[in-house]
């Protein structure tokens, strides 16, 4: 009887010890974060008491950073991805491609339009728009297309550096109210939205790709049909040095 006593509570010890979790494995008050299951039936991830870290989506802004008023300067441009530096940037008040624009545009230059038909200026909240020449002699946007999201473009006006990331390309047609519309609004491609953010359009012509398709339509400064736009939008503005 001693024996069969003695036999019995070391099965009870050992059961014991088992549920608790002391052969080696982490039991329910282990330092081991609880596992609970998906509804598809396998193990969802750990959790966690701590404070999640904070993130920011691919398309928001990365502070810090800040706008400018928005008055239409004179800048210059540069976007690293293309070796392209120092390109200037002559606001004047009109709509994209307009006569003025055009003409800016012939000497080499980019244009920027600014007033009721135009955006703002640099590093100002809202649609800040530069078109330039891709494949006339001046060529100053002839890599454009090659832009990629993620790339940098940084305008320095006034003393500050105002860095954009591209974050989107699109297309406008010069035969469309709507397209143009799109080009032009404050907030790019949705006409009618108050901008609540420093954005930028650069926008150049699509000649070889309208060519290759047998679209020949030119307006009477020779500018095709279709243009090429780079949205992006503000994530940095700095003291150049």
């Amino acid at each position: 009887m001693p024996s069969h006593r003695l036999s019995l509570g070391g099965a009870l010890l050992l059961a014991a010890l088992v549920v608790s979790g002391c052969d080696g494995s982490r039991g329910a008050e282990g330092s081991q974060p609880r596992r609970t299951s998906s509804p598809g039936g396998s193990p969802a991830p750990p959790t966690s008491s701590a404070t999640p870290t904070p993130t920011t989506s691919a398309d928001e802004p990365e502070p810090p950073y800040q706008v400018s008023d928005g008055r239409p300067r004179r800048a210059t441009m540069t976007i690293p991805a293309l070796g392209l530096r120092q390109l200037r940037v002559v606001p004047y008040r009109g709509a994209t491609d307009d006569a003025p624009g055009t003409e800016i545009q012939n000497r080499g230059h980019a244009a920027s339009p600014f007033g009721p038909r135009g955006g703002v200026g640099p590093g100002g909240v809202g649609n800040y728009q530069v078109t330039a020449h891709r494949t006339s002699s001046t060529r100053a946007f002839e890599r454009l297309p090659e832009v990629r999201r993620g790339d940098r473009v940084v305008v320095r006006a006034g003393g500050v550096d105002y860095v954009y990331r591209i974050t989107g390309t699109r297309e406008t047609s010069f035969r469309s109210p709507r397209s143009l519309r799109e080009q032009r609004a404050a907030v790019p491609g949705r006409p009618g939205l108050t901008a609540t953010r420093a954005m930028i359009t650069l926008s150049t012509c699509a000649t070889q790709e309208d060519h290759a398709v047998g679209n020949y339509w030119a307006d009477e400064f020779d500018n095709p049909e279709h243009r090429i736009d780079k949205i992006g939008v503000l994530v940095q503005s700095r003291r150049p040095g």
